[in-house]
C-alpha cells in the first residue's frame, strides 16, 4: 500500500523524470564499451529517482521556468550513482535493488573506475551551465559526501560509535545530496538565500529520515521487498541507530552480544541481535527519530507558497518514514 502511495505521488512528476532520464542516457555515452555497460547497469537497475525528483520539485515550487533543472537533476543522479558504485565495492555488497551489484557483475576495478567516470561526467555537465554557485555547491557537497564515506569506514566494527557520531555520518554521506538537490532548485529559480537555506534544511532532514528507515528495514524488512540482503549492515559491522539504541537500553549480556557482533561482523548472532533489538524497542525508537526528522523537513517548507509541488514535498516527507522498501 505504501509503495502504491509513492507510485501515485511519483506519477505527478513522471513526465519531468522522463526528461531527466533522457539526459542521463545521453550523458552515459562513451566510446569505451565497458564504461557504458557498467554505467547503464547501475543507472537502469531501478531506484526511486528521489534526488532528481526533489530538485525538480524544488525548482518548480520556487517558480522556475526553463529546462536546466533537468540537466542538474541528471547531474545529481550521476553523483548518487557514483557513490553507490564505490559503496558497493567498499562494503563488498552483492545485491542492490534486488539485482546483482555492478561489482558482483563486472568486478571491483571496473566499478570503481566507472564511478570515477560518472563523477567526472557530472562535473562536465555542470561546467556547461556556467553557474559558479552551482559548481561551488556541488563540489562542496561531493567533498562532504566523500568525508562521510571515510568516516563510515572508520566507524565499521567500532561498537563505541554513539548516536551523535552516527547521525554525523548520515548527514554527510546521505543527507548532503538531498540538501544539495533542494538548494539547486532554489538557485535555478533565483530564490533568495533565506528560502534556499530553508529548502536545504528540508533536504537535510528528509535525507536523514530516509537513511534511518533504511537502517530499520535492515532488521525488519524482507529481502525481496527492500532489494538487499537482510542483515547486510550487521554483516559489515556497522553500528546503525537500532544497534546503538539496543546497546544503550539492553542488559549487560545483551550489550555484549551486540558489541561482539559489531566487532566481528557476520551474521552468526543475527537471531540474538534481532531479539535484543525487539526487547529494547530499538526499531520503534529509530522510527520515532526518523518521524521527528520528517516533521522538521515539512516545517522547513513554511516559506514556500502553496502549490501542488509543495504538497508533493510534504507527502514525500510522510512517505519517507512510512515506507516498507
Amino acid at each position: 500500500m505504501l509503495i502504491l502511495a509513492y507510485d501515485l505521488l511519483q506519477s505527478r512528476f513522471t513526465p519531468a523524470l522522463a526528461e531527466v532520464d533522457k539526459v542521463i542516457r545521453e550523458s552515459l555515452h562513451s566510446d569505451v564499451v565497458l564504461v557504458q555497460n557498467v554505467a547503464e547497469h547501475i543507472v537502469n537497475s531501478g531506484g526511486k529517482r528521489l534526488r532528481p525528483a526533489l530538485l525538480v520539485l524544488s525548482a518548480n515550487a520556487c517558480g522556475y521556468q526553463g529546462r536546466n533543472h533537468y540537466t542538474l537533476a541528471a547531474v545529481v543522479e550521476l553523483i548518487h550513482t557514483a557513490t553507490l558504485l564505490h559503496d558497493d565495492v567498499v562494503d563488498e555488497s552483492s545485491l542492490r535493488r534486488g539485482r546483482p551489484t555492478a561489482n558482483a557483475e563486472f568486478g571491483n576495478a571496473p566499478s570503481v573506475l566507472v564511478g570515477d567516470f560518472l563523477y567526472s561526467r557530472a562535473f562536465q555537465m555542470m561546467v556547461r551551465l556556467n553557474r559558479m554557485r552551482v559548481l561551488e555547491l556541488l563540489s562542496d557537497a561531493t567533498n562532504v559526501i566523500a568525508e562521510g564515506e571515510v568516516l563510515q569506514l572508520l566507524n565499521c566494527r567500532n561498537p563505541d560509535v554513539d548516536e551523535a557520531r552516527y547521525l554525523d555520518v548520515v548527514r554527510r554521506k546521505t543527507a548532503k545530496l538531498f540538501e544539495a538537490a533542494m538548494r539547486l532548485g532554489a538557485i535555478l529559480a533565483g530564490a533568495d538565500r533565506t528560502l534556499e537555506d530553508a529548502l536545504g534544511s528540508y533536504g537535510t532532514h528528509l535525507g536523514t529520515a530516509f537513511q534511518l528507515i533504511d537502517d530499520v528495514l535492515d532488521y525488519s524488512g524482507e529481502a525481496s521487498v527492500i532489494g538487499k540482503n537482510l542483515g547486510d549492515d550487521l554483516a559489515e559491522g556497522k553500528a546503525t541507530l537500532p544497534l546503538i539504541h539496543a546497546m544503550t537500553k539492553g542488559t549487560p549480556e545483551e550489550r555484549q552480544i551486540v558489541r561482539h557482533a559489531i566487532t566481528e561482523g557476520g551474521l552468526q548472532d543475527f537471531a540474538a541481535i534481532h531479539a535484543t533489538i525487539e526487547s529494547t524497542g530499538a526499531l520503534a525508537y529509530s522510527r520515532q527519530v526518523a518521524a521527528a526528522e520528517a516533521d522538521r523537513a515539512s516545517a522547513a517548507l513554511h516559506l514556500l507558497p502553496d502549490s501542488n509541488h509543495k504538497d508533493s514535498l510534504i507527502q514525500l516527507a510522510s512517505f519517507a518514514v512510512r515506507r516498507s522498501a
